[in-house]
């Protein structure tokens, strides 16, 4: 740390930004920091987090103009000098303070079809799965997604555009489209071709740049794009 002393300010919506002087400590993190903003300074101030191991994704924050999760990102990997700016996520509606409304985020999940399609009972046989066929590989790369918004909050398509699906529905929608259980792909192709699908991505990058599990959300939105094309093509023959 430079300084015994952090300059932490917080965002508070449009026209409120409320500074702090927070004691600096090691292994201290964003989430640490405004923790301690609450409990010994404001303690009106809003905020989301539960599990602090990196787990839940219920922390994530702007901080400096980048989304992260804060109770994994130390704050001296962040520091401007000895001063730090956080602010709620962006591209969703602010409920209070740092905290956000997640509804539209997880709206889309259900819009790209990002519900398992089962067409078995329970008292049918559990089907077998090849763990290793390419299939299976693709549906398992995305499955580490802890719903953070991190890469949604990132997506300067979802910016310009607030009813673009955005990558972590869109990937959702590619693992369930490789899942040999899944029994809804033409629903799930159909879902995300539409005007506000998969081929809105401009291939910039931020989605997979910023994921905090080193997802890679625009290769499934690639992959998204190639299949929706090849069922099209299909279609007109």
């Amino acid at each position: 740390m430079k300084s015994d002393i952090l300059k932490v300010t917080i965002e508070r919506g449009a026209d409120r930004r409320d500074v702090f002087e927070v004691p600096a400590y090691d292994n201290q993190t964003v989430l640490d920091v405004v923790s301690w903003v609450q409990q010994n300074t404001d303690p009106t101030l809003s905020y989301r987090f539960a599990c602090r191991v990196g787990m839940c994704g219920s922390c994530a924050m702007m901080v400096n103009g980048v989304p992260r999760w804060t109770c994994r990102t130390h704050i001296s990997k962040v520091l401007d000098g000895n001063a730090v700016t956080i602010g709620p996520l962006r591209n969703l509606p602010v409920i209070k303070d740092l905290a956000v409304d997640m509804d539209p985020f997880f709206d889309k999940w259900v819009a790209a079809e990002g519900v398992h399609h089962g067409g078995l009972t329970r008292d049918d046989p559990i089907a077998p799965v090849d763990q290793t066929s390419p299939a299976r590989v693709e549906a398992n790369a995305g499955i580490e997604c802890i719903n953070c918004s991190v890469c949604y909050a990132a997506c300067d398509t979802v910016a310009g555009n607030p009813d673009y699906l955005g990558p972590a529905a869109l990937q959702r929608a590619w693992s369930l489209l490789n899942d040999a259980k899944d029994e809804g792909r033409s629903a799930i192709l159909e879902a995300v071709s539409g005007s506000d699908g998969c081929h809105n991505c401009h291939s910039m990058g931020s989605c997979t740049t910023y994921c905090p599990n080193e997802l890679d959300p625009m290769s499934a939105i690639a992959g998204l794009k190639r299949e929706t094309a090849k069922s099209f093509f299909k279609r007109g023959r």
